[in-house]
C-alpha cells in the first residue's frame, strides 16, 4: 500500500482539550513528514490562519481525524460526501457513540493507521430527496437520521407513509424519524426506537409522540424506498438531516428515502467492539 501522505483534521470549537491536543497532533504528523489539511477551528487552536472550509479539508487526504463528539463527526461525514475517505473519530466530549476513541488513545491508534493495521467499519448512509410539484428541489445525505418535525406552534402533522408499493399508515404525530442502524442510538432511541446493530441492512421508522399509541417503531429492509407524503399546512413542518435544518415543508410535498450507493468508512480501535461501546456509553450492567 502507498504510505500515508496527507491527513485531514476537523475539530469541534470551544473545547479546552482542543487547545491541548491540536498543537501536539500537528507536531506529531509533521515530524513524520505527513501533510496536514485542517478546518478553520483547528487552525485557531494552533494559532494559524491557513484553515480551510470543512468541505475542502478531505481533498487528497488518505483519512480524516475528527476531534470532538458525534456532532462533529456527523459534520465531517457531510464534508466527505461520497468520497471514499475513512474517518478517525476522537471523543472530546462525554457520550460519543461514533467518536469512541479517547484522546489518550489517539497517538497509538494513529501509529496503527500509518502501518495499515487499523480496522474499518462501513456504515450505511441515507439519501433523502424532497419533491415539490413533481420536481426534486433538494437532496440530503445522512449518517444518523432524517427527521420530519412539526413547527413548535403547529398542531400535530399527518404523514402518509409508504414502503415500496405498500401503505404503512398515515402517522398523526409530532413527527417521524427515519434512521440508519448507526442513528438508532441517537434521536430514534430517545423516541422509543430500538437499538439496531450497525451492519444490519435496515432502516427504522420511529414516530414522534404519535396520536395513536399503537404506532410503534418499524424496521424495514434498506433496499426499499420510503415515501412520505405531507398532509400538513404550508410551513407547518420542517425537515432536518443529521440535526441540521434542511427545508420547511409544504402541503403535498413528497419526501423520498433510499439507501445511498456508498457507505461511510470509520476507523475503529481493534479492541473496541460495538457491544463494548453500548456497555460503556449506556452503563449496561452497572449497579
Amino acid at each position: 500500500m502507498q504510505a500515508i501522505q496527507t491527513v485531514g483534521i476537523i475539530s469541534r470549537p470551544d473545547t479546552e482539550r482542543g487547545n491541548q491536543i491540536v498543537p501536539q497532533l500537528l507536531d506529531w504528523l509533521e515530524q513524520r513528514a505527513i501533510r496536514v489539511r485542517y478546518d478553520h477551528v483547528t487552525a485557531a487552536y494552533a494559532n494559524r490562519n491557513d484553515g480551510l472550509a470543512r468541505q475542502d479539508v478531505p481533498d487528497d487526504c488518505q483519512f480524516v481525524i475528527v476531534l470532538g463528539g458525534d456532532g462533529t463527526l456527523l459534520s465531517a461525514a457531510t464534508a466527505i460526501g461520497e468520497r471514499e475517505i475513512p474517518l478517525l473519530g476522537v471523543n472530546l466530549g462525554s457520550l460519543g457513540f461514533l467518536t469512541a476513541l479517547t484522546a489518550d488513545e489517539l497517538f497509538p491508534e494513529l501509529e496503527r493507521a500509518l502501518r495499515f493495521e487499523h480496522r474499518i467499519a462501513k456504515r450505511s448512509l441515507l439519501r433523502c430527496t424532497l419533491d415539490r410539484g413533481g420536481r426534486s428541489i433538494a437532496s440530503y445525505l445522512a449518517l444518523n437520521d432524517v427527521v420530519i418535525s412539526k413547527q413548535p406552534d403547529a398542531p400535530m402533522i399527518e404523514l402518509e407513509t409508504h414502503v415500496g408499493a405498500h401503505l404503512v399508515c398515515t402517522y398523526k404525530a409530532d413527527g417521524l424519524i427515519v434512521s440508519t442502524p448507526t442513528g438508532s442510538t441517537a434521536y430514534s432511541l430517545s423516541a422509543g426506537g430500538p437499538i439496531v446493530f450497525p451492519t444490519v441492512a435496515a432502516f427504522c421508522l420511529t414516530p414522534i409522540c404519535p396520536h395513536t399509541l399503537t404506532n410503534r417503531p418499524v424496521i424495514i429492509p434498506d433496499d426499499e424506498t420510503i415515501r412520505v407524503e405531507c398532509r400538513i399546512p404550508d410551513d407547518g413542518a420542517y425537515l432536518n438531516s443529521d440535526g441540521k435544518m434542511g427545508a420547511h415543508l409544504r402541503h403535498g410535498d413528497r419526501v423520498l428515502f433510499k439507501r445511498a450507493a456508498h457507505r461511510l468508512k470509520l476507523i475503529r480501535p481493534p479492541r473496541l467492539l460495538y457491544f463494548d461501546v453500548l456497555r460503556q456509553k449506556l452503563h449496561w450492567g452497572e449497579r
